[in-house]
């Protein structure tokens, strides 16, 4: 109990200084929600905790992963969930609140030019030296203050994810919502998502169809880095 309080003072003094917060112990400070426990019929497959990402491997921060947001968020969430429901779709979570220690893990992994074993799949038509430059790798990211998220729709019949037009972290003009060179059914798919994360409180990201953040978000200006397990 005690330990708590002292979280929890620290926590108080952090937001006043907008710091990044770090915690390793398993309870989540105060604010946040495990979204998977909190959504009905919500699937998860958080790609940084695998090696099917731009990285290539396991991303730090994301051993035993599990997604957690803060509770607004996870709330406005759970309001796109049960609009999808009645159309027997779901929402797929891809990523959501990002310990720090992944966004410099990121860093370290863009500052390596060696390294460009994923570029066929992940970034074909961007030299890796611009990834910063063209706002696809920053020092500090949006899902570290807890309500940003990355997802997709899911048709739960058959399990599969809606055709959105490229995959999820493609560094390509092919990601932007509003690219033109999409098929009728991939423009609605877009759209379909984009209208409902609008409709409940989210804002979209220009370069990713499938990044959003609250607009009314908790912690605007800190940076978090504790492990959700």
């Amino acid at each position: 109990m005690a330990a708590r309080i002292l979280f929890r003072l620290a926590l108080v003094a952090g937001l006043a200084l907008g710091t990044v917060f770090t915690q390793a112990h398993a309870a989540l400070p105060a604010g946040f929600t495990f979204i998977d426990d909190a959504i009905p019929g919500l699937k998860v497959d958080l790609r940084y905790a695998g090696s099917h990402n731009f990285v290539g491997r396991p991303v730090a921060g994301y051993e035993n992963a599990r997604p957690v947001l803060s509770a607004p968020a996870t709330q406005a969430l759970a309001r796109v969930q049960a609009d999808l429901k009645p159309f027997k779709l779901g929402l797929l979570i891809l990523d959501a609140y990002r310990p720090q220690r992944a966004v410099d893990d990121f860093m370290k992994w863009a500052a390596d030019m060696a390294d460009v074993r994923t570029k066929a799949e992940f970034y074909p038509e961007v030299d890796k030296r611009n990834l910063f430059k063209e706002d696809y790798i920053a020092e500090r990211s949006g899902h570290s203050r807890g309500s940003t998220v990355d997802l997709t729709v899911v048709d739960l019949g058959t399990g599969r994810q809606l055709d959105m037009g490229s995959a999820f972290d493609f560094f390509g003009v092919e990601s932007w919502p509003e690219h033109p060179d999409l098929t009728h059914q991939q423009r609605a798919n877009r759209l379909l998502l984009q209208t409902l994360m609008v409709k409940h409180g989210f804002k979209p990201y220009p370069k990713e169809w499938w990044h959003f953040t609250l607009e009314s978000e908790p912690f605007p200006q800190d940076y978090f880095d504790f492990l959700p397990r």
